[in-house]
């Protein structure tokens, strides 16, 4: 194939010097509907990726490069199709921290956590932890089980051996999840899960850190061994009484008195 001056490839074609070069219209056609269709196949690829993963509440998805060299899509139809799941609520995203895994919706009223967390304040989402986490402390030592306990147990211990804070946090959120747990009552475990995205989103804005990790005398250390106790105990109104303590002593650590 040879290329004239005007831009035009001698082929078997009918292509004359001087005259405009008319593109191949089911060619452009083609392209344009490959481009179109980009984001909605990333869409339904980042769906099958994340549920064909094994991916649970909380989980981080792999990072952006990751996901497309597995995917094999662009950068633009990535962040599409993240946009989307972000905006039905399947994802929330924090920068510097990644992409998580949110609770399945599966009321149409309620709203995405994305678009949750910027409607919510801290106060607000403190109200709300107080008003749930309680109860379930509560009813975690009514029906936990033995294996629910020693679990519990574990998940506290992990919390004070985390080596920096990155770990303490994702330590502390299986803490309260293993406590949700520990009721035996799958709506409270959906309650929670559905608050815990809210409150990450909303506090991990505030939140700044002056030491690479937590402390050996940091004060959530002790109110959990507290809560675990009223648990182990079989004490609903200790359990109640040490989360609510618990509760308002991060509150103040975080965003004063609420």
């Amino acid at each position: 194939m040879l290329q004239t001056g005007n831009g035009c490839a001698l082929m078997a074609t009918n292509c004359r010097i001087g005259q405009p070069i008319e593109a191949d219209s089911e060619i452009v056609s083609t392209l344009t509907k490959s481009e179109s269709l980009e984001p909605d196949n990333a869409l339904q690829q980042l769906r099958d990726f994340i549920a064909n993963g094994d991916y649970a509440p909380g989980d981080r998805l792999p990072a952006e490069r990751q996901l497309i060299n597995a995917l094999g899509v662009t950068r633009n139809a990535l962040r599409k199709g993240l946009d989307t799941l972000e905006r039905e609520g399947a994802i929330w995203r924090h920068v510097g921290k990644g992409t998580f895994i949110t609770t399945p919706q599966t009321l149409a009223n309620v709203p995405g956590i994305a678009e949750l967390s910027h409607q919510v304040t801290p106060i607000q989402m403190m109200r709300a932890r107080l008003s749930l986490e309680p109860a379930i402390a509560r009813e975690a030592a009514i029906n936990a089980s033995g294996d629910a306990v020693n679990r519990l147990i574990m998940a506290r211990d992990r919390a004070v051996a985390a080596t920096t804070w990155d770990t303490y946090e994702a330590d502390d959120d299986a803490f309260h999840r293993t406590m949700a747990e520990a009721t035996g009552n799958i709506l409270l475990v959906s309650l929670f899960d559905y608050l815990n995205q809210v409150r990450r989103a909303v506090a991990w804005r505030q939140v700044i850190r002056a030491t690479d990790r937590p402390p050996k005398d940091h004060s959530s250390f002790r109110e959990h061994d507290d809560i675990v106790h009223a648990v182990e105990q079989r004490d609903p109104k200790a359990a109640h009484a040490a989360m609510q303590t618990h509760l308002n002593s991060v509150s103040r650590r975080l965003f004063g008195d609420v």
